[in-house]
């Protein structure tokens, strides 16, 4: 209870404040529950890329939405992933029942063309990107219409800029959830594609060789034989050359498969530049022989026609299964009697 002094006497009123340890367990705060079963009956589920973290439909929005006014033209893009062992490009456009694939290439195929190891650096991620456009265009009859640049030299280059009966090809880079940073291997696939006649919308400002301007008013810098020197290996080039004078047994380690195909720093150039003119003459796919295996099936053993066997658990259906659990609860039953 507290004592009020009445106002103006110039005593402060003072008050007796029970404890909080003193209050019994059922006088509690009330604590107002979130979660509850409406919170759960409206909650909707992101979709099932999105959960998996692959997409980033923010993104995928905007290069899959089309303008009205353009009905139903397709939209391409130039999609470029990496794995731990190649490089993949696609040019694919996005429809209703989902995306479409027009062409592929991988640099697991520039073993065709010259290219055995190193499948996954930045000079091969340039010739996969010229295989893609020079494998597009053929599909499309522009080929022959559009050559691109036919020398790979670094420097700025824009299909849209040249003349030609027909309009380039158009598509954007799709590069996933892989963050933009200078220099990265994309932007050797996407200079690629750029020389090989494809028309997709860039700058050079995440080009190696690119120097931003230090001060306000400089105008920045571009130095294109930094970035040939990249499409042609002279990286990886220098780092073999050091690699093999101060630690021997590390670059044997390290290029195994470079010295099991006798390649050397010295070739790397003059292998990629073969690589170019080889993908310009024939960047068609050709599918491996089919082995022509047979396979026999009984019951749950499969036997091959190359001598092989493998155990293949077969699906069973509704009806056995639960004859199965039916089976197991009389024996089980039975089992009891047999005790009592």
């Amino acid at each position: 209870l507290a004592q009020v002094q009445p106002s103006g006497s110039g005593i402060r009123p003072h008050c007796r404040v029970e404890s909080r340890s003193a209050r019994p367990p059922e006088a509690m705060a009330f604590v107002k529950v979130l979660k509850n079963k409406a919170y759960f009956k409206r909650f909707q589920v992101k979709p099932r890329r999105r959960r998996e973290g692959k997409t980033d439909y923010r993104a995928r929005r905007k290069m899959v939405t089309q303008d009205k006014n353009k009905f139903n033209s397709k939209k391409y893009r130039l999609v470029v992933r990496f794995t731990n062992r190649k490089c993949i490009c696609q040019v694919i456009y996005p429809t209703i029942r989902g995306d479409m694939v027009v062409a592929q290439a991988t640099s697991a195929e520039l073993g065709k063309y010259g290219v055995p190891v190193g499948h996954k650096n930045y000079a091969a991620a340039y010739c996969t990107g010229l295989l893609i456009a020079r494998r597009t265009l053929k599909k499309f009859g522009l080929d022959e219409a559009i050559k691109g640049k036919e020398e790979a030299n670094g420097e700025d280059y824009h299909v849209e800029d040249d003349e030609h009966e027909q309009r380039p090809f158009k598509c954007i880079l799709d590069v996933g959830l892989q963050t933009t940073t200078s220099g990265h291997r994309m932007w050797g696939a996407l200079k690629g594609a750029v020389d090989g006649g494809l028309h997709v919308p860039h700058s050079n400002k995440k080009f190696p060789g690119y120097k931003a301007q230090e001060d306000k008013g400089q105008e920045p810098e571009y130095d294109a034989d930094a970035h040939k020197e990249r499409i042609f290996g002279n990286h990886l080039k220098e780092y073999m050359e050091m690699l093999q004078e101060e630690d021997p047994t590390k670059y044997e380690a390290h290029f195994a498969k470079f010295i099991e195909n006798d390649i050397d720093a010295e070739k790397l150039e003059d292998m990629y530049t073969e690589a170019h003119s080889k993908i310009r003459e024939d960047p068609d796919f050709e599918p491996k022989e089919k082995k022509g295996i047979t396979h026999e099936r009984t019951d749950e053993n499969i036997k091959s026609s190359d001598g092989t066997e493998h155990v293949r658990f077969a699906k069973l259906t509704l009806e056995q299964r639960r004859a199965k659990v039916a089976a197991k609860i009389a024996a089980a039953q039975a089992k009891l009697m047999e005790e009592d």
